[in-house]
């Protein structure tokens, strides 16, 4: 048994110088790592603190900022809303109401002349027109007056003046379609009583609802305001 150990512890320490300093090198196993490192000087231990940094290149871009909102456009220096025969400007005053324009709004009365009228023709007399008057006031009409004069219109019904047949139309076919079937329209120079609006510093969401009530008056304009002699 000794015999056979130390044969062994021979054989073992033999093999280990062979290997040692006899055997060719293994050309997969570096004997010099640091040696052939390019810039080994350069080479650091990096913190695991900051490791757990974002690195730079990853970090999210900023969001670009919003484009700034396009201006408001400037408001309207003024806006004229009519014209209006003296019944309905009271109607169109009260529209005007909830708008709450204060010095803003401004009245002007006149007198313009029209060349067009609505009306129901001639009545037999005086009791025929006033029954006729009474058949309005029931549809919702109280713009109107009895034409009492001599002449061949007397006891007929006005429902309004205009300068423009396209106005006189637009307000006997508004009427026909409320019940007034007798309602026409023709040629009628006079001077007539009427009324104007005014509304000043009008900025954009003030002029589309002036635009909406305007709608609510046939024959009436709503436009800026041109200047008064």
């Amino acid at each position: 048994m000794r015999t056979l150990f130390l044969l062994l512890l021979a054989a073992g320490l033999g093999f280990f110088a062979w290997a040692r300093f006899l055997a060719a090198p293994d050309p997969a196993i570096d004997s010099r790592p640091l040696a052939q490192q390019i810039e080994p000087d350069k080479l650091r231990v990096v913190p695991e603190s900051e490791l757990a940094r974002t690195p730079p290149s990853a970090a999210p871009k900023p969001k670009p900022s919003p484009a700034p909102a396009a201006p408001e456009p400037a408001p309207l220096a003024c806006l004229e809303w009519g014209s209006f025969s003296p019944a309905d400007a009271a109607r169109a005053e009260q529209r005007l109401e909830p708008l709450a324009l204060g010095a803003r709004l401004a009245q002007y009365r006149g007198e313009e002349t029209a060349g067009w009228w609505v009306f129901i023709p001639p009545q037999p007399n005086r009791g025929a027109a006033q029954k006729k008057a009474v058949e309005l006031k029931k549809l919702g009409v109280d713009d109107y007056f009895v034409v009492q004069e001599e002449g061949r219109q007397r006891w007929a019904l006005s429902l309004g003046v205009f300068r423009s047949e396209e106005a006189a139309k637009a307000r006997r076919d508004a009427l026909r379609a409320r019940g007034v079937k007798s309602a026409q329209f023709g040629l009628r120079e006079t001077r007539v009583a009427k009324v104007w609006f005014q509304v000043r510093t009008v900025e954009q969401a003030l002029h589309a609802r002036l635009q909406e009530i305007a709608r609510e008056f046939e024959g009436t304009t709503l436009h800026e305001c041109a200047q008064r002699q």
